[in-house]
Parts: C-alpha cells; structure tokens; sequence
C-alpha cells in the first residue's frame, strides 16, 4: 500500500519504491559455491539432481523450491528457511515489477476501500 505524504511525491518516499533489479536466489547460491570452491556439477551430484536442474537454479531458470532449499541446507549447512525467504522476496519484486498486475491490485484495493 502507497503511503502519501501531501506536496511529496510518493515515487519519493522509500516505502512506496521497489527494486527493479531482482536477485534471484540461485545468484547468492552460485557465488556460495565459488566461494567455497565446489563446482555445480560436484554439489548437484551430492544433492542428487541432475546438473542441468542446479544450472537453471543457479541461473535463475527455476525456483528455490522447499526441497532445493533442504537439499542445499544439508549440503551448505545455510539453512533452507534463508533460500525460501529469498526466493519469496525474488517473487513478490517481480510481481510489483509487472505494471498490469499492479493495476489489478490497486483496483482491488479501490474497490475494497468501499466495501
């Protein structure tokens, strides 16, 4: 929800601004195992997925799923609720990122506001 300050325009408060770079959590994980040295096809093979999954994981192809996370955190020892709440942020950015579903909520919200 908007917050509306009067003579400022809410584009200008940080409540009411969001991040058009999206990160998604596969980025964070690629950059844990370089970090620490291991290659995708290592880890995919001690989590017990094909290589090509972790890549699109890694590469924002495809969600942090509950089981991926729990994969990872038995694997990374960085717990599964880090990656699901990352991956929950990434969502919700790219849906406030998509004009028409943001339209839709504010006619929601319009529509509520009278109810």
């Amino acid at each position: 929800m908007k917050v509306n300050i009067e003579g400022i325009s809410p584009n200008m408060i940080a409540n009411n601004t969001y991040s058009s770079n999206a990160i998604h959590p596969g980025e964070m994980i690629k950059d844990e195992i370089e970090y620490r040295g291991i290659s995708q096809k290592q880890l995919a093979a001690e989590i017990g997925i094909p290589a090509s999954v972790l890549n699109e994981v890694l590469n924002g192809k495809r969600a942090v799923t509950t089981e991926y996370a729990l994969l990872l955190e038995a694997a990374l020892g960085i717990e599964a609720d880090l990656w699901l709440k990352l991956q929950s942020e990434y969502n919700k950015q790219i849906a406030k990122s998509d004009k028409s579903f943001m339209a839709r909520l504010e006619k929601i919200r319009n529509v509520a506001a009278f109810l």
